[in-house]
């Protein structure tokens, strides 16, 4: 997956593409994007802030420089992942099970659903919780292997991967912008301020 360095390492590469499709012509039918940058793409235009990470140094740097960015160093984190809490106990953070006054929510995922660039829950990360019920601020890890082209195929490899204990609360986190005033698109629907922490691990 070093794609994702190319797509933050090359400026000249939009014009480059753009050349190509016009050579193509406009009937032609055009050449999908890879599901790396797809993904990358619309997470992006959804309003998520994207961290790249080649290991967990990164990992750790990255939400070392998020949590001094929001000032939530010594604040209350919402983490129902036993394992994340784990892996960032050393973090000048307090872990809860409750969200009362949680600064911003910690978790993992299911999967990166490349072609609206949402994330795919369940209630192995969210419990029974609705969204709304959750921090507008989340924190998510996930690695690149999870990336899927659609959500039938996320739920379809949910199905496989749990089998007899199948999951609920099934939804998807897609609007990574609070708004005051949430315009038809996003009706009913919960804006998180959203950062992805993503592990290469292919």
């Amino acid at each position: 997956m070093s794609l994702f360095k190319k797509i933050f390492g090359s400026k000249s590469k939009p014009q480059q593409e753009s050349n190509s499709l016009d050579e193509r012509g406009r009937y032609m039918p055009q050449v999908e994007l890879p599901i790396d940058e797809r993904f990358t793409i619309n997470f992006q235009k959804n309003g998520g802030k994207f961290l790249y990470c080649d290991s967990f140094t990164d990992v750790y740097n990255n939400l070392e420089n998020i949590l001094i960015e929001n000032g939530w160093e010594g604040k209350e984190v919402l983490c129902f992942d036993a394992q994340l809490h784990e892996r960032f106990d050393n973090f000048d953070l307090k872990f809860s099970k409750i969200n009362m006054n949680a600064s911003f929510y910690l978790a993992s995922c299911e999967y990166l659903i490349a072609d609206n660039g949402s994330i795919l829950v369940c209630s192995n990360q969210i419990r029974e919780k609705k969204l709304n019920d959750l921090p507008d601020n989340f924190v998510i890890l996930a690695t690149t292997s999870q990336l899927v082209s659609a959500i039938g195929e996320g739920l379809r490899s949910i199905k496989n991967k749990y089998k007899s204990n199948f999951p609920n609360n099934i939804t998807t986190i897609k609007h990574f912008q609070v708004q005051e005033e949430k315009d038809f698109l996003s009706y009913g629907s919960s804006s998180k301020n959203l950062y992805l922490l993503l592990l290469e691990d292919l």
